[in-house]
């Protein structure tokens, strides 16, 4: 993880850039005005939106349905949710409560976590630039991570823009919740943190969707966005941070959209939540670098917008104070616009937040005792429990802040962890095809990857390929090849049914191994699995493979297949011969050893016959005659 300093510069950044410009250009219309209590809005009135216009692109998969799952760890997991009303799969992740492993038939409350308005593609920010991960790990809560959306505010745009067609609240708020009840044991008691951007929409969504959340925490938000100068400078903002038209996003500044979408105007749909509030004041703090001016930061942008967050956060807790709405306000006397204070706050508000989910603040008590004591005394990187000993198919197991500890009477007690804790959790660990670990976590001889083995095989893991289990026959030739020193290398993907055929598939770095009862266990790599793939692969007309490559002279190899063969050499390139009179006369002619060499192209058809070259001669066959010349 990041330190807090390292955080604050690189999110500085993150939800900074832009300011520069917004601050310069509305400075003068925007703050001073809301610093004189002025609170006029424009249009006046929240009003629904109807249907967003725009066409939605293709879909992948069936709408509502999940169209991949990527175990992370064994409580972090990545699900991409087919949208119908953005048309894409959106990438969800999930952070699951304490209890999930110990307790599989509780569910559990939701907390979305909302990111700001550079959000990445990748990953959030609450995982990227704060401990979230970790201070979640003991709370019994499901956190909901949606990822991407930069510059939406989580919000419906009125049209498609920069390659997006935004749709953000209908998938949170309609397309979404479905799935997580149905398929990730999630309650309907929810609650929404959020920071800049992010604390924006979570005070929005929570009004336009009264009852959705319980509780909505804005953490340095901007909470007026209607106020003389905000739409110009949100329009700054989401073209500097992405080339966004806010235009797309809810029209001019007198489009009734804007004022749908005000926390301001929208205050008095927010009466029974329970609501937090906070922002710094933009001067230096615990996690700023001071310049050489007094009470001045480095992070120039960051003291511009913090010092706007708290003026818009002012006016609209005054709002609240005014319709007798409660809320938490937590105003820090110092700090900027960055990623540490967002931190520092999460850890603040999470008594309020589990107050309102009606769970426990505070982990139950735990220890560790038998054959997991000595296990978990001597890793102490793996933190400290968060349950009991909880029975699973064969043992038990144990969970702890950074993975799982697993016992059984003929393996022992090991631990589990990190991405291979994820893949172990995907393959529905010791009840799954992998059973108990047999060995903690090593690294690999050549420092690339770490491994664990299980009873029935293993996972090995790298951070160019991730985590993958290896098993049952094609472990078993992976490792007759020298294991990730042999030819494949790495897994770089997991072993899946071949479609059509009773038999394995699996990818590796350098190649793929496939396996079925008759053919057993073979590799097919380099620019003869190249050339493979562009006859179809085990589908096309060669079939599955027979041998794994075979060397031959002049540095070069080759693959037998059920129905023919494929050779390359550096001279030649990789070329096919099928079974069959022309492959006969070559190996009449002792192969690629013989007067012909290797081949230089595929069998091709001519007048009355088939024909293949080679190095130094062409095969024909013709009328059932064959010449050589």
């Amino acid at each position: 993880m990041r330190s807090g300093l390292e955080r604050s510069s690189y999110r500085a950044g993150t939800e900074g850039r832009w300011r520069r410009r917004a601050l310069s250009v509305a400075a003068a219309a925007l703050v001073m005005p809301i610093a004189a209590g002025i609170t006029s809005v424009g249009t006046a009135g929240a009003q629904s939106l109807g249907t967003p216009g725009g066409d939605a692109t293709v879909q992948a998969g069936a709408p509502g349905a999940i169209s991949k799952v990527d175990w992370l760890t064994d409580r972090r997991v990545a699900v991409w949710v087919n949208s119908p009303s953005m048309g894409v799969p959106i990438q969800v992740q999930l952070l699951l409560a304490r209890d999930w492993n110990a307790k599989p038939n509780a569910t559990f409350p939701a907390v979305y976590m909302l990111d700001g308005m550079r959000a990445r593609d990748d990953e959030n920010g609450w995982t990227l630039d704060t401990d979230a991960e970790a201070f979640y790990a003991d709370k019994n809560v499901n956190v909901v991570l949606p990822i991407g959306g930069q510059s939406s505010f989580y919000a419906d745009w009125l049209d498609q823009n920069n390659g997006h067609n935004y749709q953000w609240e209908t998938f949170l708020t309609k397309e979404l919740p479905p799935i997580l009840e149905s398929q990730w044991r999630t309650t309907q008691t929810r609650g929404v943190v959020g920071l800049s951007m992010g604390g924006t929409s979570a005070m929005m969504l929570s009004a336009r969707n009264p009852g959705f959340f319980k509780f909505a925490g804005s953490l340095s938000g901007i909470l007026t966005t209607t106020t003389l100068g905000m739409p110009q400078a949100i329009s700054y903002a989401m073209s500097d941070a992405g080339g966004y038209d806010a235009d797309a996003m809810w029209g001019n500044p007198t489009n009734d959209a804007w004022a749908a979408h005000d926390p301001y105007l929208l205050a008095d749909k927010l009466k029974g939540m329970s609501l937090y509030v906070s922002s710094g004041s933009g001067t230096t703090g615990p996690y700023d670098q001071p310049s050489g001016i007094p009470g001045i930061s480095t992070n120039y942008a960051g003291m511009g917008l913090e010092i706007l967050s708290r003026l818009t956060s002012q006016t609209f807790t005054t709002k609240l104070r005014k319709l007798n709405i409660p809320a938490t306000v937590n105003y820090r006397p110092s700090g900027t616009h960055s990623w540490p204070y967002w931190e520092f706050e999460l850890h603040q508000l999470w008594p309020q937040l589990a107050t309102a989910l009606g769970v426990e603040a505070d982990k139950p008590g735990c220890g560790v005792g038998g054959a997991i004591a000595p296990v978990a005394n001597g890793n102490n990187w793996i933190g400290d429990c968060l349950t009991g000993e909880y029975p699973v198919s064969g043992g038990v197991a144990q969970d702890f802040r950074f993975g799982r500890i697993f016992f059984s009477g003929g393996t022992g007690a090991q631990p589990v962890a990190g991405r291979i804790g994820g893949a172990y959790q995907g393959a529905n660990g010791p009840s799954g095809a992998l059973g108990f670990p047999t060995t903690q976590e090593y690294g690999t001889p050549d420092g690339r990857g770490r491994f664990n083995h299980f009873q029935k095989g293993s996972i090995y893991w790298t951070p160019q390929t991730g985590a993958h289990a290896v098993s049952g026959p094609i472990k078993d030739e992976w490792v007759k090849q020298g294991y990730e020193t042999g030819p494949l290398g790495y897994p770089n993907a997991d072993q899946t049914k071949l479609q059509g055929k009773d038999g394995l598939v699996q990818g590796f770095e350098i190649g793929t191994m496939y396996w079925t009862q008759p053919t057993g266990a073979q590799a097919v790599r380099g620019l003869i699995m190249k050339k493979y793939g562009e006859l179809g692969w085990e589908g096309g007309w060669l079939g599955l493979p027979l041998t794994s490559e075979v060397p031959v002279k002049d540095n070069g190899a080759f693959n037998r297949f059920q129905n023919g063969n494929i050779y390359w050499s550096p001279a030649s390139g990789a070329w096919s011969v099928k079974n069959g009179p022309i492959f006969e006369a070559w190996a009449k002619e002792n192969y690629e050893n013989g007067r012909l060499g290797f081949p230089i192209g595929d069998q091709s058809d001519v007048p009355g016959g088939v024909q293949q070259k080679f190095q130094h001669g062409v095969i024909t066959i013709k009328d059932g005659k064959t010449t050589i010349a």
